[in-house]
């Protein structure tokens, strides 16, 4: 039993998550800091990222934080060589990502422009950063952050929708190809958590109550949820798990 638990520790390993200034992502930093790892946080307001480091150091966990942004090649680049003279990268989280509502016949192109930089250049710019460094080791952990957009529609975020469809494909083509090379890609695909950015959902009514009716557990996503499953794709517990998308969604994609 112990060798099985030991498998699920991430000790000694040093783990990136962009986007992880609040919301999700810091819930994902959180928990694989709570299995032993040091855990880089990332983002561009700096007063949020210091706050969120201050949050995760006063609960005794190992953290630091690097402000760059995942849109700009160049920039992320420069970070990551960085990063790296600091102590090695075991483990990247792709998870830096926004959404604009609203018809798509209505979109304006800088807003389609921006959606795509976002949730999918910035998987491109800092996962190939992250392999190159890797490939030479290897061995790494490289988790994206899909969707149950992966998979479902809704009306008005048919941009979001083509980032988190294409992210699916991207971390199964990051698998293939980095693969041979010893690292694993995986993604995980939340369903509907509550957070800053759904709290608007969350106090509407007819919403939630049509989400809950939908959804098997009956309930929202609490971000601790994913905890266990972020662990389980860094660490050593998966690892003959590779290009696979684990859905956290209390059971959203199995039913109309």
């Amino acid at each position: 039993m112990n060798k099985l638990l030991d498998d699920f520790s991430l000790q000694g390993r040093r783990a990136l998550v962009t986007g992880s200034s609040g919301g999700i992502g810091l819930a994902l930093a959180r928990a694989m800091a709570q299995a032993g790892a040091h855990v880089i946080l990332n983002g561009r307001n700096n007063v949020k990222l210091a706050a969120a480091l201050a949050r995760l150091q006063a609960e005794g966990l190992s953290a630091s934080s690097e402000s760059f942004d995942v849109t700009d090649a160049d920039a992320v680049r420069v970070a990551i060589d960085s990063l790296e003279c600091q102590g090695q990268i075991d483990i990247l989280v792709n998870n830096a990502g926004m959404t604009i509502r609203g018809p798509l016949h209505e979109f304006a192109d800088a807003d389609w422009r921006h959606i795509m930089q976002t949730n999918l250049d910035s998987a491109y710019y800092v996962g190939q950063s992250v392999a190159r460094k890797m490939i030479p080791r290897g061995r790494g952990k490289i988790i994206n952050i899909c969707s149950v957009q992966s998979e479902l529609g809704r009306p008005g975020i048919a941009p979001y929708m083509a980032t988190k469809g294409a992210m699916k494909m991207l971390t199964k083509g990051m698998a293939i190809d980095w693969g041979p090379h010893g690292i694993q890609v995986n993604g995980l695909g939340p369903g509907y958590f509550k957070t800053e950015l759904t709290q608007k959902l969350v106090d509407d009514p007819t919403f939630s109550a049509w989400l809950v009716g939908r959804t098997p557990s009956r309930r929202w996503g609490d971000v601790e949820d994913l905890g266990p499953a972020i662990v389980f794709l860094a660490s050593e517990a998966s690892r003959f798990v590779n290009g696979h998308i684990l859905y956290v969604d209390g059971g959203v994609t199995a039913t109309l």
